[in-house]
């Protein structure tokens, strides 16, 4: 068996409509998925399942995701030795330390594109970084403002499929790994 970690891209089903973590779970359990559990209120989700190709489990998942929900969306999937590798790559420790809520990173389903991620530092602020490490995009907001340029300008469409979790979130997810 394999621990896997899936991050929704969205739970927002429709106005006034989410997803709620419990449900989410109960979808995973009845995929036969082994001791699913959930972190926060924001689409993360860890389970146990035998060996599976990532890209196979995360279509599988995107497939029950909208049987069970009505809407698809896109769920990206990791590896738990990947997980704690890209958790241990952080490569802003100091300002990670200094505010967890504001390092963030980018997980893509493919690597992002090179010339995508050097084009989105003509959106940082002068207190704000962005680099790319594996193929994902790792970002250090600014506190100053309070809408960053950087998050409109890290879409779909600029560097394909992949979806972004803070720095707390990505830490408690790899404690719950071990």
């Amino acid at each position: 068996m394999q621990t896997y970690v899936a991050l929704l891209y969205s739970i927002i089903l429709g106005e006034g409509r989410r997803v709620v973590m419990a449900d989410l779970k109960a979808m995973a359990e009845e995929l036969g998925l082994n001791n699913p559990r959930t972190l926060v209120a924001t689409g993360n989700l860890v389970f146990e399942a035998p060996a599976t190709d990532i890209a196979d489990l995360e279509q599988w998942l995107e497939a029950a995701f909208k049987k069970t929900f009505g809407r698809h969306v896109d769920i990206i999937v990791r590896g738990a030795e990947d997980w704690l590798k890209l958790a241990a790559g952080n490569p802003f420790p100091a300002d990670s330390a200094k505010a967890g809520d504001q390092v963030a990173v980018r997980v893509m389903r493919k690597p992002a594109p090179q010339e995508a991620v050097t084009a989105l530092q003509a959106y940082a602020a002068e207190d704000e970084k962005v680099t790319s490490l594996g193929g994902d995009i790792w970002v250090v907001f600014s506190r100053e403002r309070p809408s960053s340029r950087l998050l409109a300008a890290m879409n779909h469409k600029r560097m394909g499929t992949g979806t972004s979790r803070n720095w707390n979130t990505v830490r408690r997810l790899a404690e719950m790994l071990g």
